[in-house]
C-alpha cells in the first residue's frame, strides 16, 4: 500500500473517531496536521510519523468522556492507535510505530510526559499552537459555551491555561509563531477586562 493510501485510510479513520465540533474535531486535528508538517519540514523531521501521529492525537476524547476512569484522551489515542495500525498491515517500521505511539502519549500537557523525539516536540507544540491566537480564542469561547460557561470562565480559562502556552512550546520555531499569536489573545483578554 502506497504511502498517500496508507495516510488516506488513516484520515477516514480519524474523521469517524472525531468529536463532531470546532472545539477538537476534526478541523482542529486539521490544522495540527497542516503545521506538523510545515513544521517538520523545516526541521527536517519524519513527515509519515507525523502525519500519522497528527491525525491520530485525539482520537480517544470520545472515549475519554464514556470512561469511567479518568484516562487521559492520549493514552486511550495512543492505544487505538497502535490496535489500528496493527490491525491494519501497513507496513510501517517498529521503530515509527513506537515514535507515532509516543508523539500520540506526549502531545497532551496533563498526561505527564515529556517528548523525546523531534515529532513529539513538534506535535506537542502544534496542539499548542492551535489554541493560541484568532483560532484560539473561537476555540476557548466555544469550549466555555459549550460547558455552560460565560465571560468569568472564559477569562479565568485564558489565565490558567491559554495564555500559559506560549511558555510551554519545546522549539524555536514555535516559540515564534507562539509569541506573535499570543498578542492577540493579550488584546483582547486586555479589552474583554475592561469592557465587561
Amino acid at each position: 500500500m502506497s504511502e498517500s493510501a496508507i495516510i488516506s485510510k488513516i484520515r477516514k479513520f480519524a474523521f469517524n473517531n472525531s468529536e463532531k465540533d470546532d472545539i477538537h474535531g476534526f478541523l482542529h486535528v486539521e490544522r495540527v496536521y497542516k503545521s506538523c508538517i510545515d513544521i517538520g519540514i523545516r526541521l527536517g523531521a519524519n513527515i509519515l510519523v507525523l502525519k500519522i501521529s497528527a491525525l491520530l492525537h485525539d482520537i480517544g476524547r470520545i472515549k475519554e468522556k464514556e470512561n469511567s476512569h479518568n484516562t487521559n484522551h492520549a493514552e486511550i489515542s495512543a492505544q487505538m492507535t497502535l490496535n489500528f495500525l496493527k490491525s491494519n498491515n501497513f507496513k510501517i517500521s517498529q521503530e515509527n510505530i513506537d515514535n507515532i505511539i509516543h508523539c500520540i502519549k506526549a502531545h497532551s500537557f496533563s498526561n505527564k510526559t515529556n517528548p523525546k523525539t523531534i515529532e513529539a516536540k513538534i506535535l506537542s507544540d502544534a496542539d499548542k499552537l492551535d489554541a493560541i491566537g484568532s483560532i484560539g480564542l473561537y476555540r476557548t469561547i466555544g469550549y466555555t459555551v459549550k460547558n455552560n460557561g460565560g465571560i468569568d470562565q472564559v477569562i479565568e480559562h485564558l489565565e490558567n491555561k491559554i495564555m500559559k502556552l506560549k511558555d510551554q512550546m519545546y522549539l524555536d520555531i514555535s516559540k515564534k509563531i507562539a509569541k506573535d499569536r499570543q498578542q492577540i489573545v493579550l488584546d483582547f483578554y486586555n479589552k474583554i477586562r475592561n469592557e465587561k
